[in-house]
């Protein structure tokens, strides 16, 4: 069942792909955008990773956290969407523990949406290109933006296999809980 937005976001520990303990509450106090993909070897989740490595400095500069799960073991996360450094953490959840927490769904129709075409195009323009599937092939991926205080102030579930929230709306909201410098600017936008 979709988690709903103003909810408080559900608890849980887990691991990173190399076995660092993850509490969500150690985060409170900060924003978090969490997002779930599909299975490592997905090259469209693999652009969007990239995407945010490159967008991960100006982010983290504002306060956020980022946390990325994907339905593949941490072996397999290391083989394919590790190869890219990333600078927050990559959770495995083989066992879709947090996929099933969140709520995150499967569809046929999104695997086959039109608008994916683009995307795996962009995707294998810069060398992700298929690999093994881990879990199930029809999963959505998911993005919840969570607030300091620990509700969810998004909670978007893709219609289709490439999509996600914008990273221009991530940085948009973000930037709305920075501090005024005083001179009708918000610190830290670029």
């Amino acid at each position: 069942m979709p988690l709903q937005e103003g909810a408080l976001a559900p608890e849980f520990v887990t691991a990173d792909m190399f076995g660092q303990s993850i509490r969500l509450s150690d985060f409170k106090g900060r924003p978090v955008l969490l997002s779930f993909m599909r299975y490592a070897s997905c090259p469209m989740c693999n652009l969007r990773v990239r995407d945010m490595v490159l967008a991960h400095e100006r982010l983290a500069r504002a306060g956020l956290v980022m946390l990325v799960v994907f339905q593949s073991s941490a072996e397999s996360m290391g083989e394919y969407v590790g190869r890219q450094d990333s600078p927050f953490s990559l959770i495995p959840d083989p066992e879709m523990h947090l996929y099933r927490l969140y709520g995150v769904e499967r569809s046929w129709a999104g695997l086959l949406a039109p608008a994916n075409v683009f995307h795996a195009f962009r995707a294998f323009f810069r060398g992700f290109l298929p690999g093994r599937v881990d879990g199930p092939i029809d999963r959505m991926p998911a993005d919840f933006l969570i607030g300091a205080d620990g509700r969810i102030e998004r909670a978007f579930y893709a219609r289709a296999a490439a999509e996600h929230v914008p990273l221009s709306e991530v940085t948009s909201w973000v930037h709305g809980r920075l501090p005024s410098t005083g001179n009708g600017s918000v610190e830290g936008t670029a």
